[in-house]
């Protein structure tokens, strides 16, 4: 499509955009390069080509689940902001008032 076909104050008034005639003339010429690259990409032969959602093979990528031995409960109780017993203090935000 020819960028003289390109009515862009009508697309930029639908997509509520206030431009100016400077802007106007650029993105027209940007929207006139996007829809010609798209028009050489319709051209190509894609007919042999199998549909698929992904162009790269996609793996996950994980470790193995190895148990490790875990940090002292008082070293990690040091850290709580607060504490109660042998246990984390944290704010209350469901059930009883406390």
């Amino acid at each position: 499509m020819p960028t003289g076909e390109i009515d862009v104050p009508y697309v930029a008034k639908l997509a509520r955009l206030a431009l100016s005639p400077t802007e106007i003339q650029r993105f027209g010429a940007q929207l006139g390069a996007l829809l010609e690259h798209v028009e050489a990409l319709q051209k190509l032969p894609i007919e042999d080509v199998a549909a698929t959602a992904q162009v790269i093979p996609s793996v996950n990528v994980l470790r193995d689940d190895v148990a490790q031995p875990s940090l002292p409960r008082e070293v990690v109780l040091e850290a709580a902001p607060q504490r109660q017993g042998s246990y984390f203090r944290v704010p209350q935000i469901l059930g009883e008032p406390g």
